[in-house]
């Protein structure tokens, strides 16, 4: 099963999948968003039609950590979103991976009119890049995980729990 990667603003949603072993990302596509409905929607039947089990949604924090109205506006889409899907939904920081992005696409000569189209699409993978990169360190560490029998529904709960006990 699959992981998807999103990178949701305002005007559209870079999307990114993982392989079915869940080692590499790549982008996939852009939605330009157009309705609510429509971009849930789409995101759905990508979510079915890839063999989707968990999502990983960018979380676009200030560069002090906190929230701010874009980060609103991610989770309030997440809302909407885990209505409509019964995969399990997490976020992710996603702070500079459009920098990053763009970067990337930079450096690889892309023109700024082909960039356009596709940045998105590759902070997405960013964004997955860096849970995947989580899950192995993970796995690194507990001595009981097996890579594809890993529990990725278990992975936020994991999360939440280590950081209230940490000091």
């Amino acid at each position: 099963m699959r992981i998807m990667g999103l990178d949701v603003g305002s005007k559209t949603i870079g999307i990114a999948l993982s392989d079915p072993a869940r080692i590499v990302s790549q982008p996939f596509s852009v939605i330009e968003r157009a309705s609510s409905k429509r971009d849930i929607d789409e995101l759905c039947r990508l979510v079915e039609d890839n063999e989707v089990s968990l999502i990983v949604v960018g979380l676009p924090k200030r560069t002090n950590g906190s929230l701010g109205k874009s980060a609103m506006q991610v989770m309030e889409f997440m809302e909407v979103l885990k209505k409509h899907t019964s995969v399990p939904l997490v976020t992710w920081d996603e702070r500079f991976s459009t920098v990053a992005a763009e970067r990337i696409l930079i450096s690889a000569d892309v023109s700024r009119q082909k960039r356009k189209g596709v940045i998105d699409s590759v902070a997405a993978a960013i964004i997955l890049d860096g849970y995947l990169e989580y899950l192995r360190q993970k796995c690194d560490i507990s001595s009981s995980c097996e890579s594809k029998d890993f529990s990725m529904e278990n992975i936020p709960k994991n999360r939440t729990t280590e950081r209230e006990t940490e000091p």
